[in-house]
């Protein structure tokens, strides 16, 4: 590469965090440049996004896309590929610096564990990965020297509050949880809410599946585990805070009691362009706070009696090994049948429970052994809502 430009690869260009990860680059065209889009379905908008921001490369991971971004992109010096295969390899072109990993759940795996053996820094927006194999995850990271930088915003909150404090312990951390859309319901209220309801998210503009992750406060367990790794901490040393404002996004305490937070207007655009640039902050025209239209920041207990899938999460990540894996597994089946409202709200965390009880615990897994946990605990969830 001849320029000082960051190469930045998107996966899940199409999605949320992607659209939003374009916005960031377009506005500061100096120092990004767009290497690889990818989507998994979404044809149209890959399309679109292919012309605008005219990448090395596309993937467009459902096969039955690609003659379509083919033709459509034919005029223009861009490889086209399709396939998840093509996803894993497609991240070790040369020219790449950043992957930005904004894919949904599970399928983010593979694409990162080949983005880290091919050197690449990773702007880590698909939590999943490390929840499902924090092990292996942060042990290749080591081997490979590569830096990752979490988006999301309680976890580069944390790492944002850590920067100049790397060589001073951390007592503990406080993830914050909004509370979601049903804060304050019991379990009888839970039981007839309604797929409508628990997209409309109070504070953040998500996708569906963190959205309804969020509402169920799974979302908030995935991110105790992911943040185990991220920040080589005990479980005893995280905990979880429900702030209706969102407007502190986690707090570092440390061991002299002094305690750091990280505040903002709830926008992802802030942590992803943090995570892309790092270790520089760029200039932004983001909406500014205002303490004035936010004279009360509330706190208060998060009640995992009617949301059980926090005791869950903390349950999985005390176990170890492959439980975790299944937890996720379980989960991205039980989101996706609510989606489509063959199951109900409550019925979603005693899935999931079910499926952790059954499922063969693996007390130090293999990557081969997450494949058949993540397969094992589908099936099993699968089964259960028939």
């Amino acid at each position: 590469m001849t320029d000082n430009k960051k190469h930045i690869a998107i996966l899940g260009s199409t999605g949320s965090i992607g659209t939003q990860a374009l916005e960031v680059i377009e506005a500061n065209k100096d120092l990004f440049v767009v290497e690889v889009l990818s989507a998994n379905s979404n044809s149209d908008l890959l399309i679109k996004q292919a012309l605008k921001f005219t990448p090395n490369a596309v993937v467009i991971v459902d096969e039955t896309k690609y003659q379509e971004v083919f033709d459509a992109l034919s005029n223009q010096d861009i490889k086209v590929y399709a396939g998840k295969e093509a996803l894993t390899q497609v991240v070790e072109m040369e020219d790449i610096d950043v992957v930005l990993t904004a894919l949904v759940g599970y399928s983010g795996l593979n694409p990162t564990i080949s983005s880290i053996k091919a050197k690449k820094n990773i702007a880590l927006a698909n939590k999943e990965t490390l929840v499902v194999a924090g092990a292996l995850i942060t042990d290749l990271a080591k081997k490979y020297g590569v830096s990752i930088c979490p988006v999301d915003s309680e976890h580069s909150a944390i790492f944002q509050c850590l920067v100049g404090e790397f060589h001073n312990p951390i007592e503990k951390i406080y993830l914050t949880a909004s509370g979601g859309p049903f804060r304050g319901m019991n379990r009888e209220q839970l039981a007839n809410v309604t797929r409508a309801q628990a997209l409309k998210h109070p504070n953040w503009d998500m996708g569906a599946k963190i959205t309804i992750d969020s509402a169920t406060l799974m979302n908030k367990g995935l991110e105790v585990i992911e943040a185990k790794w991220l920040f080589g901490l005990a479980p005893e040393q995280i905990d979880v805070v429900v702030h209706p404002q969102s407007i502190i996004h986690s707090v570092v305490q440390f061991e002299d009691g002094s305690m750091k937070a990280q505040m903002g207007l709830p926008d992802m655009k802030l942590p992803i362009q943090y995570a892309m640039a790092y270790p520089q902050r760029l200039k932004a025209n983001f909406p500014r706070f205002n303490f004035m239209d936010y004279p009360n920041l509330t706190f208060e207990k998060p009640d995992t009696n009617a949301f059980k899938n926090l005791a869950l999460a903390y349950d999985s990540m005390r176990k170890g090994g492959n439980s975790p894996c299944v937890l996720n597994a379980a989960n991205e089946v039980v989101v996706d049948a609510f989606l489509k409202e063959k199951i109900g709200f409550l019925e979603m965390s005693d899935v999931v429970a079910t499926c952790i009880e059954k499922a063969t615990f693996v007390a130090n897994p293999t990557y081969d052994d997450y494949v058949n946990s993540d397969l094992q605990s589908r099936q099993l969830a699968n089964d259960l809502i028939k």
